[in-house]
């Protein structure tokens, strides 16, 4: 197993707690030599934010972690390629990796989309790795939406 599907592994887990919540299966996990400093899940529903995102949510307990607002020296681990505002975020806090497991074509910003980590204009720019763990993270959300289309036929025919 790669040091990537190892911490990858990590955010699906996050991922999962998510998912226990109702909440759309989108887990993160930050890396600093070798060990994780932040985890997060998306909690959306959960918080009523829509900053409730699990790269927010990790981003901001590893700034805590490491008593700075730069996580120069770290790796992000995300399942679902970055919407704008978490890719916005993975570049202001300059941090220089990020590792992704699925893409997303409908709103993603590492490269469906568009690509704000690597957008020229910026002072900082973030080397992407996608496609870890693939198949686990796009069938984790692949199997929510289903069951969620499931969920909303069965009330719709019992009202």
């Amino acid at each position: 197993m790669t040091e990537e599907e190892k911490f990858m592994k990590e955010a699906i887990r996050q991922a999962k707690k998510a998912e226990a919540l109702n909440e759309v299966p989108i887990g993160c996990v930050i890396v600093h030599q070798g060990k994780i400093i932040g985890r997060g899940y998306n909690r959306r529903m959960t918080d009523h934010s829509v900053l409730a995102h699990a790269e927010i949510i990790a981003i901001k307990k590893a700034c805590k972690k490491i008593g700075d607002w730069r996580l120069e020296d770290c790796t992000i681990y995300i399942t679902l390629e970055p919407c704008p505002m978490c890719a916005g975020a993975i570049v202001q806090a300059r941090i220089p990796r990020a590792v992704i497991g699925s893409m997303n074509p409908k709103a993603g910003c590492a490269g469906s989309v568009m690509n704000l980590l690597d957008e020229p204009g910026f002072n900082h720019q973030v080397e992407l790795i996608s496609g870890v763990l693939e198949e686990a993270c796009s069938q984790m959300l692949k199997s929510f939406f289903k069951e969620l289309r499931k969920r909303k036929e069965s009330l719709t025919k019992s009202s």
